[in-house]
Formats: structure tokens, C-alpha cells, sequence
């Protein structure tokens, strides 16, 4: 783990953007996305199945691409009864929490005495990619799926890469038929989310593609947008420890290395704290736990090369690099009554994790909101995946004659400043027929 001081310069804030590098840049992959993408629109299940044998060593056919009614059906017998209960309650977390995020269909008087307002219905066919290889993100099915089904969402479509046997992992096939999933694809990448966007004869064309991936994940959903909507583009997983004096290096340890057993080697882990003595504790505690981790060896890569802590002077410092950094976790592991103006002062977080007693971990298994959220500075400008995306709006507006009346000046106004007139028309062939 690199350590630094904080400098309050220009130069030392370009240095921090660049930590670690671009992971969704290593390297030029839009050439290579573009010409999986390109192949899928024109070949279909041929370029699908063959870049599934290509990328995921699965040689498949077509009519094995989708999971049989039946083996969804009796997956969430293979699980014990104990991790069916836990998946129910992260369900319940889940759909608990978004019901208080969803929006109401509403209607009131404008000014000029119009009836205006909003209508949501949700999105007709989504499309959900869920990362598999070696982490199957089983939690990502919950943080994604309950969202669609929370809103009705009519068709849902699942993603996910196949094992090198062909197979999808038991628990994640568990989990997709526990939430309600019943289309489900064994196709993973770029070739997945092609399929999704521009359809082929196995697999529909949905409307809008949500979920985590690799950097060629995102990119091809970078490539799509426009053909399809995407949600955001959540890459390699990042946390931030922002840390006073009275944190438990034990416990500020094992959250770093929890995010950084990820697998990809993209993953950023930072510490920020205004303890010294903390972070060569931490970096200690680091030493003594990750021998007994089992991705041992992938995250001893990461704290390496992609482990960053920095030396603050304060609360404010802190928050300067939480804002700049925007990552896609933050633990605020402080006292108490820093908790509260911590969490107002920084604005650009993915998820806040407040206290001591809350470890990343939670959020991404169970707390409740959704743990696809943004990376890689994105948080400036994205948030973390809600129910409402999986709603689209409508405006509504109903005009009479009298509202109509109220709102010639400003449509005449703007008519002769654009000079539209037959915009103006529109109105006033309504205001002068007296019918």
C-alpha cells in the first residue's frame, strides 16, 4: 500500500485522478468491442455462440443458450434452507427500502391555469447483466432484479456468463428463480450485451440494459447507448475508509481487503485518515489477514499496486478527497458526532457507510439500497441504480380556452423571437375560431 501526504495543490489532485490508471481505458478495447458488437448485430446466435466458446470456453448451441423452465424451477432446491433464508431477507431489505423511493403519478394548476403533470409506467423489457466468471455475483441478481419487479416491469431478461461446462452457478440460478426471473441466458460480455441491444433470433432486443461488468462490459454498453438505454457504468469495485483515530485498524483492514478480493485487478481501495499512527496499524493488520483470504494472491495485487492511503490534517482535508475522488463506497468510520456533517459535506459518494459498526459489506449484500453504483469518478455526475430507473415518465398537459388565453403573450413572445411563426399559429387559429 502506497502512502501519501495531503497537498492541497492542483498537481497533487491530477496525480490522485490518475492512481492506479484508467482501468476502464487499460489499453484501446473499442476497437475490439466494436467489432464483437458489430459481428452480433449481423451474425446473431452464430457470433454469440461463437465468441462464448472463444471467451468463456463454453461450446454451446442455440437451444442451449437459455436456462430450461425446469432447471429454474428446481434450483432453489440446491440451496440449504439457511442460504434460502438469507436470500429472502436481503430480498426484503431490498424491496423495503425502494418502496420509499418510488414516485407518484400527479397532477396540479400552472400558472396560467393548465392542468399539468407526470405519469410513470414501467420500462416493457429490461435487460439485467449479471457479472459471473470467477466472483458469480449472486448479490448483483437481488440489487438489480427486485428493483424491476418492484416496479412491474413486464419482461425481465437475465444475462449472465456460462461456467467453462456450460453451466450457470447453482446459486445464482437459485437466486433469479427465488426472485421471480424466468428468462434467462447463459451468454456473458461483450456478445451479451449485443444480444441484448440489438436482438437475435434466441435472444429479444430489450430496451434498456442494466448492471455491472468488466471494461469490455462497459464499453460495449457505452457503444449501445442510443440503441438501447444503459443504466450507468459501474466498473471494478472501489471503496474508500475514511478513518479517524478511534478506528479499528483490524476492522479498517479486513473492509479493504473485503472490496479488493474482487478478482479483476481493476479494483481501487483508499484510506484517508488523520491518524498516522492508524495507518501504519492498518497497513500491519493488512500483513497479518490477507494470508488466510482465499483470493490471496489477486489481493496482494491490489494492495500493491492499486492501494492508496493518504495522510490528512483534518475532517476537511478528508472531505476534499471524497468529493474529488467520488467513490462508489465510502465507510465513514469516525465518532459519532462526526458522522452527520461528514455526510452532508461530501455530495459525491456512491453509498455512505456510517460508523464503526457498518462494513461495506452490508451494503452490498443486504442493507437495502442497491449496491450497482458509480466508479471511477463518476459519482460527480451518476448515482447508485434506484427503482425509478426502470420507470419511464411521461408529462402531461391539458390546456382550455381560457389557459390558452393566459399563455398567448408568452407563446407570441417567444414565437417572434424565434421566428417561428407557425408555432405562433398553432395557438391562435385555436383563439380565433370561436367554435
Amino acid at each position: 500500500m502506497k502512502i501519501w501526504e495531503f497537498k492541497n495543490t492542483p498537481a497533487w489532485f491530477e496525480e490522485l485522478a490518475r492512481f492506479g490508471g484508467n482501468a476502464a481505458a487499460a489499453g484501446d478495447i473499442s476497437k475490439t468491442v466494436a467489432e464483437v458488437l458489430t459481428a452480433v448485430r449481423n451474425d446473431g446466435d452464430a457470433a454469440v455462440l461463437a465468441y462464448t466458446e472463444k471467451f468463456d470456453q463454453a461450446k454451446l448451441s442455440a437451444k442451449d443458450l437459455r436456462v430450461s423452465d425446469t432447471q429454474l424451477a428446481s434450483a432453489a432446491q440446491v440451496l440449504k434452507p439457511a442460504e434460502r433464508k438469507a436470500i429472502r431477507e436481503a430480498m426484503r431489505c431490498v424491496r423495503e427500502y425502494h418502496k420509499h423511493t418510488l414516485p407518484k403519478d400527479w397532477e396540479a394548476k400552472n400558472p396560467q391555469g393548465a392542468r399539468v403533470g407526470e405519469r410513470f409506467y414501467p420500462i416493457q423489457r429490461v435487460g439485467l447483466y449479471i457479472p459471473g466468471g470467477g466472483v458469480p455475483l449472486v448479490s448483483t441478481v437481488i440489487m438489480t432484479a427486485v428493483l424491476a419487479k418492484l416496479v412491474k416491469v413486464p419482461e425481465i431478461v437475465v444475462c449472465t456468463p456460462p461456467q467453462a461446462d456450460g453451466e450457470v452457478s447453482p446459486g445464482m440460478l437459485a437466486a433469479l428463480a427465488m426472485v421471480g426471473i424466468k428468462e434467462v441466458y447463459k451468454v456473458g460480455g461483450v456478445q451479451a450485451i449485443g444480444a441484448l441491444a440489438y436482438g437475435t433470433k434466441t435472444i429479444p432486443a430489450v430496451d434498456k440494459i442494466f448492471g455491472p461488468g468488466n471494461a469490455f462490459v462497459m464499453e460495449a454498453k457505452r457503444q449501445v447507448f442510443g440503441t438501447v438505454g444503459v443504466d450507468l457504468l459501474p466498473g471494478p469495485s472501489e471503496v474508500m475508509v475514511l478513518a479517524d483515530s478511534g478506528a479499528n485498524p483490524r476492522h479498517v483492514a479486513a473492509d479493504l481487503l473485503a472490496q479488493a478480493e474482487h478478482g479483476s485487478g481493476k479494483e481501487l481501495v483508499f484510506l484517508v485518515s488523520t491518524s498516522g499512527a492508524l495507518i501504519k496499524k492498518v497497513v500491519k493488520a493488512l500483513d497479518a489477514q490477507v494470508g488466510a483470504c482465499a483470493h490471496a494472491e489477486k489481493i496482494r495485487y491490489v494492495l500493491e499496486n492499486r492501494t492508496l492511503a493518504v495522510r490528512v490534517r483534518s475532517l476537511e482535508q478528508a472531505t476534499a478527497v471524497a468529493n474529488f475522488l467520488a467513490p462508489e463506497h465510502l465507510e465513514l468510520q469516525v465518532k459519532a458526532a462526526s458522522i452527520a456533517p461528514l455526510s452532508k459535506a461530501i455530495t459525491t459518494a456512491g453509498a455512505l457507510l456510517q460508523g464503526y459498526a457498518t462494513p461495506t459489506v452490508l451494503g452490498d449484500f443486504t442493507a437495502g439500497p442497491s449496491h450497482t453504483l458509480p466508479t471511477g469518478r463518476a459519482g460527480r455526475f451518476f448515482s447508485g441504480l434506484q427503482a425509478t430507473d426502470f420507470l419511464r415518465r411521461s408529462s402531461t398537459v391539458r390546456y382550455d380556452r381560457k389557459s390558452m388565453e393566459a399563455a398567448r403573450p408568452v407563446v407570441e413572445t417567444f414565437a417572434k423571437l424565434e421566428r417561428l411563426d407557425a408555432h405562433g399559429n398553432s395557438l391562435f387559429i385555436r383563439l380565433e375560431d370561436k367554435a
